[in-house]
């Protein structure tokens, strides 16, 4: 399941830039691996007003424990709110859905026979292998 989040962070008064700096830093490192997991699909930075700090965040989970869980992994979750919105496909996507199931791929093998070789064994060959010759 898809989810779109508000991300809404309200750094308590006083707290002083090292200790601001660190949990960023620790928040993008999370967030580098929950894109590698799959959970993190993208982040957009809305305008903001001074001194705010908001993002949306277009996440995947497999229901909603286990998006809080994910939440609730980020650093910056103790200083920040989340708005939480699943998201459904809506029929007018543009973006088109993949196919199920694994992909399917189209292989063109050229078979090139030895100058000399028996038609028997070639045929014989032929019929062990299933394959299915275009020249014959």
């Amino acid at each position: 399941m898809e989810y779109l989040v508000t991300m809404t962070t309200h750094v308590p008064a006083g707290t002083p830039d090292e200790a601001v700096d660190d949990i960023r830093a620790r928040e993008a490192a999370r967030a580098r691996e929950l894109a590698a997991e799959g959970h993190l699909l993208r982040l957009w930075r809305p305008p903001l007003q001074p001194g705010e700090w908001r993002t949306l965040g277009h996440f995947a989970a497999a229901d909603d424990a286990e998006l809080e869980k994910v939440l609730a992994s980020m650093p910056l979750r103790v200083w920040r709110t989340d708005q939480v919105t699943p998201l459904s496909p809506h029929p007018n996507d543009p973006v088109p859905l993949p196919p199920p199931g694994p992909p399917e791929f189209l292989t063109t093998f050229t078979l090139t026979i030895p100058e000399g070789t028996p038609a028997r064994e070639v045929d014989d060959t032929d019929a062990r292998s299933g394959s299915d010759r275009m020249d014959g």
